[in-house]
């Protein structure tokens, strides 16, 4: 987030001239003037179309600067994260958000050269998209599950950005069913701010959750980031990626808890005597969130067949190598059945 002398360069006061406004424009040289008041609080934003607009209706550049400003503007609190932030860039086409306090008070501005460059992680990422999708049909008998869309969005465009956001910028779509669709929508990923290469499963011989782990073009040198492409959350990938180092684990599987209320009375019976009962319990499981962290020796194991990522899990437990656990909080939807499906549509803005 931009705070430095730029950003206080491009404030202007609402009761200021247009001429204060390209004067904001220049020295602040982040692409908008902030249009603040005396509260410094925002309301308002002007771009450098915005001042020719109005002098080529007749303004000069001793005009007022208020009547031609943009008041119904894009803005996040501090608390929105670096994938939020380029989300909402990609999705409206802005280069610049500013940060607002609750009572609407400027705290700073992010720019999306600074987002995108702000951190670079060598670490690529795979995202599993090649499924059929059986559990949504009709939908997915033309479109891709990873494709269906949220909130005006596909999932699988979500995923990129959410990646992208934390610094992976080389990634990979293992793409089956329908996935020339993928393909088409994503091209090589310069519109994303990364570089996105296919891994391609034949129909003939699909490979599993796992098998296309085998198909990436060379070893990869550092942790590799798997999700599956029909996921909608926030989870901390870069937090998920230092604490797979920090714990020196051959892989880390993302979790959730997972509780269920039983709906009966619960005896627990040794002999045929009733020795407790308890009435209507909730249990509470770890289940697996379908992202995860690979070293490079996990990948290398991974054989070109169809293969589910279950036995490379199983294989490290066999083998008592250090399988750690990440705990995913915030929102997290596998969308895998119309139910799920219809929460995540519900539930995005």
């Amino acid at each position: 987030m931009m705070t430095s002398q730029g950003f206080n360069a491009a404030q202007v006061n609402v009761g200021r001239r247009l001429v204060d406004g390209m004067r904001a424009l220049e020295e602040g040289a982040i692409g908008i003037a902030l249009v603040v008041d005396n509260d410094c609080h925002l309301v308002g934003t002007a771009t450098d179309g915005d001042i020719r607009r109005a002098i080529l209706k007749g303004c000069t550049l001793e005009s007022p600067i208020a009547p031609h400003i943009q008041r119904n503007f894009t803005f996040v609190s501090p608390a929105a994260g670096r994938a939020e932030v380029l989300d909402l860039m990609q999705a409206r086409t802005l280069k610049q958000i500013p940060v607002l306090g609750p009572s609407g008070s400027l705290l700073g501005v992010h720019l999306l050269h600074d987002v995108l460059g702000a951190l670079q992680r060598s670490n690529w990422a795979v995202i599993m998209a090649g499924g059929r999708g059986t559990r949504l049909r009709p939908l997915t008998e033309t479109v891709p599950k990873p494709m269906a869309r949220v909130a005006g969005r596909p999932i699988l465009e979500r995923i990129v950005l959410h990646l992208v956001g934390f610094g992976l910028k080389r990634l990979f779509i293992s793409v089956g069913h329908l996935g020339h669709v993928i393909e088409s929508h994503f091209g090589d990923g310069s519109r994303y701010g990364c570089q996105i290469e296919y891994l391609r499963e034949e129909d003939r011989a699909p490979l599993g959750t796992g098998g296309s782990l085998s198909l990436l073009p060379q070893p990869p040198r550092e942790p590799v980031c798997v999700m599956n492409g029909d996921l909608v959350t926030e989870v901390d990938i870069g937090r998920m990626i230092e604490a797979h180092s920090t714990s020196n684990a051959y892989v880390t599987i993302g979790t959730r808890r997972y509780c269920h209320q039983v709906p009966f009375g619960c005896l627990e019976v040794e002999g045929g005597i009733v020795k407790r009962i308890e009435e209507k319990p909730l249990l509470e499981r770890y289940v697996s969130a379908g992202v995860y962290i690979l070293s490079p020796e996990a990948v290398s194991r991974v054989p070109c067949r169809f293969f589910p990522i279950t036995e490379l899990f199983e294989d490290a437990l066999a083998r008592r190598t250090i399988v750690s656990a990440f705990e995913i909080d915030g929102d997290w939807i596998d969308v895998g059945q119309w139910d799920a499906l219809r929460t995540a549509r519900e539930g995005e803005t």
